[in-house]
């Protein structure tokens, strides 16, 4: 499309026409893409940036870590770094352990006696 086309497909869809020539541009609507859930190592935030994200939301991957601080230092580093291997495998390295989930087997015994 050319400005012209831009221009009047903006009119008849009664869209400002700034956005529509952005979405041409982008060659996607200009809506920030955001990633979150499963989302515990710089690995993974790095390539919710590959696969297109302009963010990746951390929560529990960070809070429930061995050790929260670093984690979330390493997964900023990763998403701003995202295309450079050697510093993902830098960042990525003596983090702990990673998201600490429950232990069932712990509880099995108390699981398996609760009446319904």
């Amino acid at each position: 499309m050319d400005e012209d086309e831009v221009f009047t497909f903006a009119k008849k869809i009664q869209a400002p026409y700034d956005l529509v020539m952005q979405t041409k541009q982008l060659g996607r609507l200009p809506v920030v893409q955001f990633a979150a859930g499963g989302v515990a190592t710089p690995a993974d935030a790095a390539l919710m940036m590959q696969l297109g994200c302009d963010g990746v939301f951390v929560g529990s991957g960070v809070f429930k870590s061995g050790d929260p601080a670093r984690r979330a230092r390493a997964i900023v580093q990763a998403v701003t770094h995202y295309t450079d291997p050697k510093m993902l495998a830098e960042v990525s390295c003596g983090l702990g352990e990673a998201m600490v989930g429950l232990n069932l087997d712990k509880n099995v015994e108390r699981y398996a006696n609760r009446s319904e």
